[in-house]
């Protein structure tokens, strides 16, 4: 019986879902040792609750910062960057020796190996979300033992972009539509029959439409009355003053949203709650507005009208990190988004035989979850 390490590393809860589906199954085949490691309080007790009675054969343990050195460090950093996971792993290196197999959704993890030096645990990655970004597809995901995709798109562009040896790829699925892709929550405004728009734009600085075109969005659609809208932007877009990003490398100052708007009855803003990484809003909504962001895909699972908002002028059509634009319209900055919003339903039937092509490029569907199926890849890895 091998020993398996399912780690939950970063500042918010929203990578859980795409490995901790694995970590029940796995566990409750009961052919191995299944370690969930949270790396704060708030990730623990966030398994905690979504694993429920499932979470019964798989233990939760909450690493911590031992030398005070980090602990200084990391409160003295964390404003700026996330000190706190990175140096987590200097300070926990015996406990992950302690492992044959490490599954994480992140490449911060590689720091074990390229850092430190160690050869086991060996380290499988389950990545996180199905999108088109080159940075999703860089060298460094060769380093991995084992990488587990969502689809075909996927595994051919880590071969052809990143040179991930084919034999270290295995197709399993997106485990996320396991848990959420059926969910359902009842509609949080007093007017549920308006059409229901979601803006999840991206935290990056120079991808985003946010900084840019995001307040003005706001105020559009909170003066109006013939839509919803539910603001939820990735979680780590209001989780600093400032964004700062490597790949792009930017510093951008996060405007807050007006407090009339965020008090305008048909809409929502969610800043980062467990809402806005469980499938409510991409399951809820009519019409879908973003920029980069992966969401995009997981909205897709019941294709629907799509708006891409290019705040930077891009050259995007034949860029396959801008694939999911052509999944619908795309409107620039000085763009009268209720229209576009209006054009991207009047026109979505003509984008709907791409969008499904989309989708399954993304996602493998079979009668098997994606989590079984992910399960059996690391058991036969792991032997």
């Amino acid at each position: 019986m091998a020993r398996v390490c399912f780690l939950f590393n970063h500042d918010q809860s929203h990578q859980i879902a795409h490995s901790l589906p694995i970590a029940l199954e796995l566990a409750a085949r009961g052919t191995h040792e299944v370690v969930l490691a949270a790396g704060s309080a708030p990730l623990a007790e966030r398994l905690r609750q979504m694993a429920g009675a499932a979470g019964g054969r798989a233990r939760i343990v909450e690493l911590g910062l031992t030398r005070p050195l980090s602990r200084f460090a990391a409160a003295s950093l964390q404003g700026l960057i996330p000190a706190r996971k990175i140096l987590l792993y200097r300070d926990n290196l015996d406990f992950f020796r302690g492992f044959q197999a490490l599954v994480v959704t992140e490449k911060t993890s590689l720091l074990l190996k390229t850092r430190y030096g160690l050869d086991s645990p060996r380290i499988i990655h389950t990545r996180h979300g199905a999108g088109d970004r080159a940075i999703g597809f860089g060298p460094e995901s060769a380093r991995f033992d084992l990488v587990l995709v969502s689809g075909p798109k996927i595994a051919r562009r880590l071969t052809a972009e990143a040179g991930v040896d084919p034999a270290r790829i295995r197709v399993t699925g997106y485990p996320k539509f396991d848990l959420y892709g059926e969910h359902r929550i009842a509609s949080p405004f007093p007017d549920p029959t308006r059409p229901t728009v979601l803006y999840a734009p991206h935290p990056s600085p120079r991808l985003s439409s946010y900084y840019r075109m995001g307040p003005a969005l706001l105020r559009a659609f909170a003066q109006s009355d013939r839509y919803n809208l539910i603001f939820a932007p990735h979680v780590m877009l209001f989780q600093r003053r400032y964004t700062v990003t490597i790949s792009p490398p930017a510093l951008s100052r996060v405007a807050p949203v007006d407090p009339w708007v965020a008090q305008c009855p048909h809409i929502l803003v969610d800043r980062g709650s467990p809402a806005a990484t469980d499938m409510s809003y991409t399951n809820l909504a009519d019409v879908y507005c973003g920029d980069v962001s992966s969401q995009v895909y997981e909205f897709l699972l019941h294709p629907r009208p799509v708006l891409h908002l290019d705040a930077h002028g891009f050259d995007w059509r034949d860029d396959p990190s801008f694939a999911h634009w052509h999944a619908g319209p795309v409107a620039g900055p000085e763009a009268d988004i209720l229209a576009e919003v209006d054009r991207a339903i009047a026109t979505h039937g003509d984008y709907l035989p791409t969008q499904r092509a989309l989708f399954a490029d993304s996602f493998s569907v079979t009668d098997q979850p994606a989590s079984r199926r992910a399960a059996q890849a690391i058991d036969e890895f792991v032997a």
